[in-house]
């Protein structure tokens, strides 16, 4: 069975000015979390993806836009990632009390994510 996008961001330098933008535009239910200086998004409708926009605090990150893979254990998709000729570019980064990623570049360069969601108790 494949392994399903299940996140998405958007990484920019004006996280307000963007989320503004996609809140007028396409109507996005946009809500910020200071604690984590991150903007969560509900895309709405049936069948999409939600996702997020943040200024990236490292970096700077590769790209602009990355899709997240759900994935069940980051360390071992990220040795299937370079046995394959990929490469981990941000090593797994815990988000305290949902989950971990980290981020990887496929063999044409673009950058994409996985997703480790934590189980629930």
């Amino acid at each position: 069975m494949g392994r399903p996008v299940v996140h998405w961001e958007l990484w920019s330098q004006d996280p307000e000015k963007v989320s503004d933008f996609y809140k007028t535009v396409f109507d996005w239910q946009i809500s910020h979390m200071p604690e984590m200086n991150y903007h969560l998004v509900q895309t709405g409708g049936e069948g999409g993806i939600n996702g997020g926009i943040m200024k990236p605090q490292k970096g700077p990150w590769p790209s602009n836009l990355t899709l997240y893979i759900d994935v069940d254990d980051l360390d071992a998709y990220a040795k299937k990632i370079t046995d394959a000729g990929g490469k981990v570019v941000v090593d797994k980064m815990d988000v305290p009390g949902v989950g971990q990623f980290c981020l990887f570049e496929d063999p044409d360069g673009r950058v994409l994510g996985m997703w480790k969601q934590l189980k629930s108790a």
